[in-house]
């Protein structure tokens, strides 16, 4: 009875989401991961040229366990995939990823057996910015496009079907 009363799309629950996802939209914290020259480009979209301070993101994080946007920015080796894989493991949920690049979204022109073809392959990817090397500008773009995908998420509704589930199972 009482989960019956926070499930579904409640005036309470809509509301109290809505508040959550404001907060969490104003506030993401990058964690950069540039490999090539791509970094350089995502360096200069943090820069006060391009400042993406004016999108909440001013404070880079190099600790995964603190962060819940991964910037992915150049090639990665195989070598680099264990890495890659477990900071994207360590970082806390809700986590979305920018692959950005042409390097990072397919392996760009190295076709060669030691370049990744695409971080997709290892970690899922929210948004990509093409190019090579992308401009600053694709990078605010895309993390407009992550601010979106947060004000669309449903985390409370998350949890109580999880829940649900749970109670359901006779847990």
């Amino acid at each position: 009875m009482g989960l019956q009363a926070y499930s579904g799309s409640g005036w309470i629950l809509t509301k109290l989401e809505d508040l959550i996802n404001w907060g969490r939209k104003r506030s993401p914290w990058p964690l950069p991961y540039g490999t090539a020259c791509c970094g350089i480009e995502m360096m200069c979209a943090l820069a006060s040229g391009y400042d993406m301070a004016r999108f909440g993101a001013e404070r880079p994080s190099f600790s995964p366990r603190q962060a819940d946007v991964l910037i992915e920015a150049g090639t990665i080796t195989k070598k680099m995939v264990p890495i890659l894989k477990r900071i994207y493991d360590q970082m806390a949920e809700p986590k979305w990823v920018i692959a950005m690049g042409a390097c990072a979204c397919s392996g760009g022109v190295f076709r060669t057996y030691s370049t990744l073809q695409g971080i997709d392959k290892v970690i899922p990817v929210d948004v990509y910015v093409p190019g090579c090397p992308p401009r600053p500008e694709g990078l605010l773009y895309a993390l407009i496009k992550v601010m979106e995908k947060i004000e669309k998420d449903h985390p409370l509704r998350k949890q109580f079907d999880q829940l649900k589930l749970g109670v359901d199972n006779g847990a």
